[in-house]
């Protein structure tokens, strides 16, 4: 064979070993390449004919409902996470969750936000006010003679001894009285020496003798005293006034000696079997009381004793200074414990008469313009619902619409329900458009506040001090546009401590803060800012 076989015989193969290598070497790339989808996918599908294709990520929408979207993951200024948003999902289900607040499991822990069942009861209700121990008016007697005389004898001479019905109180001297004795006991003889006269003689003296009488009865002598007068015979000096009931002397104004003009009230006697209790009740429970309840009372000078009474009358007048309406309570008094002009507390108890769907409380907010109760719709998911309240009790209140048997409310929730701003944005859905589709969306400086989220007011400045304890820190910060502050250094609430924690006097912050209740502001966010400014500048403005 000649060397040029030879040759020809190794180069070819040589290419056959160089064919073979780059076969081998294709077949791995190519089963590689068919196999990296699918260990990229082989968690979620490891059976291609039964497991779901996987879903592709579009954007990640704001957790709080606002128009902001990105891109990449993020947060908001208040630490929740967007939510991210698949292809493929129903939009009409995205359209109706838009105005959840979402909070993750960690976040829920730490705000303390607890939630109770909404519940279907008979709603009760005690309506408390403050009364004063007065007299019934309907127990009050007056003595007061219907002719002029002098008093003679003062058998009851003391204010507020007790006397019994039908006691001697005083007796009286009158001329008049005397006359009108005499008059009488004259008749009653001239009608027993008329008999046998004509007929016309006896009706003149029975009918003189008949006025007599009467006038004795029109001065308010007793049926005794008349009776011993016919029976005797003899026309007395003086005349004994007696107790019409048993109870107390309240008024004297007789004086032994001392003259006095018909119709001059010279004692008054008061029963205290019974008294009143005149409850001053405010305007906005006079709604529910109503005559014929009953109510319990307590006085001071007896810690240990509840006395029972009945509601008897409903005064139709307010006092404006007060804005009260006074109510009348009758009730029994034994042993006389009761006394006139006492300090009483009264206690009503009231309620629905039908069941109605109840909460607590705490679970409405009112924003001064709706009334809202946080609803828990799923874990971590909370709706904001705009609620019609009916009556409300000592730590529940009727929900007439809004919120249905069974489902959960929050009670507490810390900044959730504190930060009204926030809550309005999650209903309303303010907040600037055109947020968060651009892809610089997520390339801002931590120490740029997010716009497309802001919500109440912003301001920068340097920590002064930091309270853990009390969850306060003391800010010297710049001018606020928002409020039209000027800069100042002003102490602040925090939504949670755990704002806090990083944080140390001196630290340059950007922050977000509301109002939670009239001079009470809350800092719902905090970040880090450049040292563009220090607190001695702050202060020097």
């Amino acid at each position: 064979m000649s060397v040029r076989s030879k040759w020809l015989i190794a180069a070819l193969g040589v290419s056959f070993v160089v064919l073979i290598a780059l076969e081998v070497q294709y077949g791995f790339l190519y089963r590689g390449h068919e196999q990296q989808p699918a260990a990229a996918s082989g968690a979620e599908t490891p059976n291609t004919a039964t497991s779901k294709p996987a879903r592709k990520l579009l954007f990640y929408r704001n957790p709080m409902g606002l128009p902001d979207t990105s891109p990449v993951p993020k947060k908001d200024p208040m630490g929740m996470d967007y939510i991210p948003v698949y292809e493929g999902e129903d939009q009409e289900d995205s359209s109706a969750q838009a105005g959840l607040i979402r909070i993750s499991t960690e976040k829920i822990q730490k705000l303390g936000v607890r939630t109770e069942v909404a519940r279907v009861q008979r709603l009760e209700r005690t309506v408390r006010a403050v009364g004063r121990v007065e007299p019934d008016e309907r127990r009050i007697y007056t003595i007061s003679p219907k002719f002029e005389g002098y008093v003679e004898r003062l058998h009851v001479n003391v204010t507020g001894q007790t006397v019994a019905k039908g006691q001697v109180l005083f007796e009286v001297y009158s001329p008049e009285l005397i006359s009108a004795q005499r008059e009488y006991l004259i008749a009653l003889q001239g009608l027993q020496s008329s008999q046998g006269s004509a007929d016309s003689v006896q009706s003149g003296m029975r009918r003189l003798a008949d006025s007599s009488l009467q006038r004795l009865r029109n001065w308010d002598i007793s049926e005794e005293q008349i009776s011993r007068l016919t029976q005797s015979g003899e026309v007395r000096r003086t005349l004994a006034f007696r107790s019409p009931v048993q109870g107390l002397v309240t008024e004297k104004k007789a004086v032994q000696g001392m003259r006095f003009m018909p119709g001059e009230a010279l004692y008054q006697v008061t029963d205290l079997g019974a008294v009143w209790v005149v409850a001053d009740v405010f305007e906005q429970d006079i709604g529910l009381v109503k005559t014929g309840a009953k109510v319990k009372a307590t006085i001071n000078a007896y810690p240990d004793k509840a006395f029972s009474g009945t509601v008897t009358y409903v005064y139709p007048t307010l006092n404006p200074e007060t804005r009260t309406i006074p109510v009348r309570i009758e009730l029994s008094n034994p042993g006389m414990l009761l006394k006139p002009a006492m300090f009483a507390q009264i206690e009503l108890s009231v309620g629905t008469r039908t069941q109605t769907v109840t909460v607590p409380n705490s679970a409405v907010i009112d924003s001064g313009t709706r009334t809202l109760v946080l609803v828990q719709v799923g874990e971590g998911r909370f709706e904001p619902r705009e609620v019609r309240l009916g009556r409300r009790a000592s730590n529940e209140v009727e929900v007439l619409e809004g919120v249905r048997d069974g489902e959960l409310v929050v009670v507490t929730a810390n900044f959730l329900i504190d930060a009204e701003s926030n809550l309005k944005a999650a209903v309303s859905g303010f907040g600037h458009t055109g947020h968060g589709s651009s892809a610089d969306a997520g390339q801002k400086p931590s120490s740029e506040m997010p716009k497309a989220a802001a919500i109440g007011h912003r301001a920068e400045g340097a920590i002064e001090s930091i309270d853990l304890k009390s969850g306060t820190v003391e800010i010297s910060h710049g001018p606020v546009q928002s409020l039209k502050w000027p800069a100042m250094s002003m102490e602040f609430a925090v939504a949670n401590s755990g704002l806090l924690q990083g944080y140390k006097p001196g630290d340059m912050v950007a922050f977000e803060f509301v109002e939670r209740k009239p001079g009470e502001w809350v800092v719902t966010a905090l970040r880090r800012a450049a040292p563009a400014h220090d607190a001695a500048a702050h202060k020097s403005r």
